[in-house]
């Protein structure tokens, strides 16, 4: 009967590779025990790359078939291990304090891969997370202060241009009416109306706050996103960058997904069998979708969409601004709107109403 060949498993910890063969070492690549060194290796583990002492042990075994759970080393040959051996005693390789030296290296290893994941797009994400808050919170108070004004300053009520706002200021201002507009009513509470006073203030204050953040986001998004802000304008692009989760996960969507971004409750409609697809999400904004014809607006967004994705991977990776994709859309959009309607291509007018039976 024909000899098995022993069976030899390659086992790697962080201080080292080794040929094992039924629990005993017959070969060993220790790592250099600098602490350098030692993260190093690691890091590539992390990454799912080999080391070099890998690469020597495995090249150099003059037996060969070797095996292994670790899948990194596929790309070396070493085949896949349907059942582990028994552990080898690795206490000869160890290097001294190696319970300490492993915690310091896993713990920089650790503040490593954060500082690596760390994306700044998360302070753009807040600032249009507090923009839409304070939107929410402008529209309540002015409501508020509306109907208050309307019960004894109609003069501020009828105020045509920025409504709500004339109506703070008017409030806030030493010109706010002493006495209501009816002499049949009594005149309003001075408590009240230093309340009434102090809430018009507010609302002045959160506009002038969410003013400071949109300034700011236009200043900012340039720097970060050159691209997208030069397709898009910094507004819509911070508002994508938030919606996706940052820049770098925006760089790796589809532009299929770009284009329907911020039309979740719409596409979840579709799903359930309730409503069409959607066509568009946040690029509804951008002023050319915004302002053409409805049965223009798909066309477009997913030729927008196909440039944002573009503009996001080139920002992803520091890419300088590339003008040449907004006339690239521009160039588009001009083609999309000479596409002539459905009833005009088929040599037919808009359809009639049947007559009634």
């Amino acid at each position: 009967m024909p000899r098995t060949a022993p069976r030899r498993e390659v086992v790697t910890t962080w201080f080292g590779a080794f040929v094992v063969e039924d629990g005993t070492v017959v070969r060993s690549a220790a790592f250099a025990q600098d602490d350098e060194s030692l993260a190093s290796r690691i890091l590539a583990r992390r990454q799912g790359s080999t080391t070099a002492e890998e690469d020597d042990l495995v090249r150099t075994d003059a037996i060969g078939g070797l095996v292994s759970l670790d899948g990194r080393l596929r790309s070396l040959g070493v085949g896949p291990d349907a059942g582990p051996g028994p552990w080898p005693d690795l206490s000869d390789y160890r290097p001294p304090a190696a319970s300490r030296l492993l915690r310091r290296l896993l713990l920089d290893d650790a503040a490593r891969a954060l500082r690596d994941a760390w994306d700044p797009a998360v302070h753009l994400e807040e600032a249009v997370r507090a923009t839409a808050d304070l939107d929410g919170t402008l529209n309540l108070i002015g409501e508020r202060l509306a109907s208050w004004a309307s019960r004894d300053a109609p003069q501020l009520v009828d105020i045509p241009d920025e409504r709500v706002p004339a109506i703070a200021r008017g409030l806030v201002s030493p010109a706010e009416p002493s006495v209501p507009a009816d002499d049949d009513l009594p005149g309003p509470d001075p408590d009240l109306r230093a309340a009434r006073r102090s809430l018009a203030e507010l609302y002045l204050a959160t506009a002038a706050t969410r003013a400071t953040l949109e300034r700011a986001l236009e200043t900012s998004v340039p720097r970060r996103a050159p691209n997208l802000a030069s397709l898009l304008g910094p507004t819509l692009a911070a508002r994508l960058i938030a919606k996706a989760g940052g820049l770098d996960r925006l760089a790796r969507l589809p532009a299929s997904t770009i284009q329907v971004l911020g039309a979740e409750r719409a596409f979840f409609e579709h799903l359930r069998g309730r409503a069409p697809p959607p066509r568009h999400g946040l690029l509804f904004l951008h002023p050319t979708v915004q302002g053409a014809p409805k049965r223009l607006r798909g066309k477009l967004a997913r030729a927008l969409a196909g440039k944002a994705a573009i503009a996001a991977r080139r920002d992803s990776v520091g890419a300088p601004v590339a003008e040449e994709l907004a006339d690239a859309y521009a160039a588009r959009a001009a083609e999309i709107r000479t596409i002539p309607s459905k009833e005009h291509r088929r040599g037919r007018g808009p359809k009639r109403p049947s007559p009634s039976t």
